[in-house]
């Protein structure tokens, strides 16, 4: 499959320009006929509940293969959240090692959850970050022969600021931490390979760049790691056979299912089931090639025209994710639905986002569109006049 094929699938790109991955996929027809399929099933067999429980299954495989990890190290769960309380419920941080180093650029759900483990015994430690920029050499302060755990965002929602992960599992590992990735800004905008990358846990979800809806995500724990914890935060999937209905003990599976929780979100799972098939016929090397071009090309326009970026300039630093900085964020982002285009923002950056459904067309028609509204961007010499 093509991109402008890929497109095609997507009837809102017919009347706008979607620029908003970043929050919310665009929806393809084979999303809106999996929803159809699973509600047609609800009326046609009553409660088949073993038939959703293998879509559940076999989203979970599909899931494992598009990262590049294997089946039994996949749980589906409703949410990041819902990922990240598994794994902090089951750490131990009454040892030495009961740091957690969290970088400035997290979504507030990682950094919340894990403030929240200071009433458990963890200590918080923070990396700094330089501007815009977040070196792994920032984690090296600070992470030490106490650090259990860093959680880091692969991609940051704010700023679209890409972390190197390799290198910061290296680091984490060399001094006998854990490395919990949050890559929910960027899975489904190209290839991931996460024994490749060396992580430990990773969470995301199906709400944005894996063009599903919200209410359903997926947790990855490295195999080896699986049957050393047993999550606290639990229910009844987490079981080893959930439909014992045991009530007088606890047991935990051998695979990553211990930290699933309560009944698994059907609807959501045939919707996200359809994404990543539709993801998969596309292929993701292809839909890497065309998101590194088009955020290549709104990064060039908009840096030309001296607004000013906050994602890196460095191509390895970036993701799907084009930040430009306004006086008026929210007023901006009205703006650019008047003329047609869905965007967002966070503050005062307005986002760009892109995915292979994107084409030049859209990047040069955002341009315009900025350039109509330019006196709502901050422009890089006002900056450099108030500095001196």
């Amino acid at each position: 499959m093509t991109p402008s094929e890929f497109r095609k699938r997507f009837p809102i790109l017919g009347r706008r320009v979607y620029v908003n991955s970043c929050s919310q996929g665009a929806l393809s027809v084979d999303v809106e006929q999996a929803v159809t399929a699973h509600l047609d099933s609800w009326h046609r067999e009553g409660s088949p509940w073993e038939m959703w429980v293998d879509e559940v299954n076999r989203l979970r495989t599909q899931f494992a293969a598009a990262i590049g990890a294997d089946t039994d190290e996949i749980a589906v769960m409703p949410s990041a959240s819902a990922g990240i309380n598994a794994v902090a419920s089951a750490l131990d941080f009454s040892g030495q090692r009961s740091r957690v180093v969290i970088g400035p650029f997290e979504f507030p759900t990682m950094a919340q959850i894990w403030l929240a483990q200071e009433r458990r015994g963890a200590t918080i430690r923070w990396a700094e970050a330089d501007g815009d920029v977040l070196p792994v050499e920032s984690y090296a302060r600070v992470i030490d022969d106490r650090t259990l755990i860093v959680p880091a965002t692969h991609v940051c929602f704010r700023n679209g600021h890409r972390t190197d992960i390799a290198a910061l599992a290296r680091l984490a590992h060399d001094r006998g931490a854990y490395v919990f990735l949050d890559d929910y800004q960027r899975t489904g905008s190209g290839p991931i390979d996460v024994h490749a990358l060396g992580v430990d846990f990773m969470v995301t979800g199906c709400l944005k760049y894996l063009l599903a809806t919200a209410g359903i995500g997926f947790l990855y724990v490295r195999r080896d790691l699986i049957e050393r914890f047993e999550p606290t935060v639990t229910g009844w999937f987490g079981r080893v056979n959930p439909f014992e209905f045991r009530i007088d003990r606890v047991d935990w599976p051998p695979s990553a299912t211990r930290f699933e929780s309560g009944t698994p979100p059907v609807q959501n799972a045939y919707a996200a089931l359809a994404a990543l098939r539709l993801l998969e016929r596309i292929g993701p090397a292809a839909i890497g090639a065309q998101v590194t071009r088009l955020v290549e090309r709104f990064h060039h326009a908009a840096t030309s025209a001296g607004v000013v970026v906050r994602t890196p300039a460095d191509g390895n630093r970036r993701g799907p994710l084009v930040v430009v900085e306004s006086v008026d964020a929210p007023r901006l982002v009205s703006r650019l639905a008047g003329r047609g285009i869905v965007a967002s923002c966070r503050g005062n950056g307005l986002r760009v986002s892109f995915h292979a459904y994107n084409d030049e067309a859209d990047v040069d028609a955002v341009v315009d569109a900025l350039e109509a509204e330019a006196e709502l961007l901050a422009r890089r010499e006002a900056r450099s006049a108030a500095a001196s």
